[in-house]
């Protein structure tokens, strides 16, 4: 009778290990599973140790899938920016599980030191471009920038939306006379092109963090397991992050979990700023 007992017991503790829920991640910047899983593979396995719960990568190819996969419960957790969140929040009514805080993120306006513009004055009626349309740092953060200094977009300067590099070769041209960038891209930028002297005539504010986030109708007890995770084995799944060669923008970085939707605020302004609503993603 006790070997019995034993024995079902056991039978019993490996079936509750091989039914471990699955929560299925996706992360809205990446594309395909294969870059997905070189990214965060290590990460999900870390996830997985942590919480007890089966991870599970799930690629999506845009912004716009996201959302869909998280209404149709497809997906459980999106990994997103803060231009993103504040979509797919309106879209989907996620719920915030953690902040991932990046180290010196921040939109600034980047121009040429020998060239005519000196102050942020100097660009009314000038060229200013943007990287990757509705990106954070590069498109909302830069023009709201512009717009706390007094510059209405595409009234006092004229936005052009146009890739990192092929501005900056243009800036130094002479045909535009700002570009918007967030730090990281100023110190490649400098290292690019060494023979060039670029100054900032505009520092943005400090930008929200990136943002985990859970579908409307996730379990309460796998929120807390997950968010407990984070609070609990931090410095382990920030080292499981940054064996990604893209993450290492979260290097010095780490996780918040008092986190509020209106400290998201900020970035709805930014969406005000360039006369879109909240209700899609920019350039959709």
């Amino acid at each position: 009778m006790i070997r019995s007992i034993i024995t079902a017991a056991a039978l019993c503790i490996a079936s509750t290990t091989a039914m471990a829920e699955t929560v299925k991640l996706a992360v809205t910047d990446i594309e395909g599973l294969e870059v997905l899983q070189q990214e965060f593979g290590a990460f999900e396995k870390a996830l997985e140790n942590s919480t007890g719960l089966d991870i599970e990568l799930y690629p999506v190819n845009s912004r716009t899938a996201a959302v869909e996969a998280t209404n149709q419960k497809k997906v459980d957790l999106i990994l997103t920016g803060p231009a993103e969140y504040v979509v797919i929040k309106e879209l989907t009514d996620a719920e915030i599980v953690v902040a991932w805080q990046r180290p010196n993120y921040f939109a600034q306006i980047v121009t040429m030191t020998e060239g005519p513009i000196r102050t942020v004055k100097d660009l009314k009626g000038k060229k200013v471009t943007f990287g990757s349309v509705g990106s954070t740092s590069q498109h909302l953060g830069p023009s709201q920038v512009l717009a706390d200094f007094g510059l209405k977009y595409n009234t006092d300067y004229t936005p052009m939306i146009i890739s990192r590099n092929v501005a900056v070769e243009a800036l130094i041209r002479g045909d535009v006379q700002a570009v918007g960038m967030n730090d990281g891209h100023l110190r490649k930028i400098r290292k690019a092109f060494p023979d060039q002297s670029f100054s900032v005539v505009a520092r943005g504010r400090d930008l929200p963090n990136d943002i985990l986030v859970a579908r409307k109708g996730l379990s309460s007890s796998v929120i807390n397991k997950i968010r407990k995770a984070f609070t609990k084995d931090g410095e382990k799944l920030m080292a499981a992050i940054l064996k990604g060669d893209d993450n290492q923008k979260y290097t010095g970085g780490f996780f918040i979990a008092s986190v509020n939707d209106d400290d998201y605020d900020y970035v709805r302004s930014m969406y005000k700023n360039i006369g879109v609503d909240t209700k899609s993603f920019v350039g959709n």
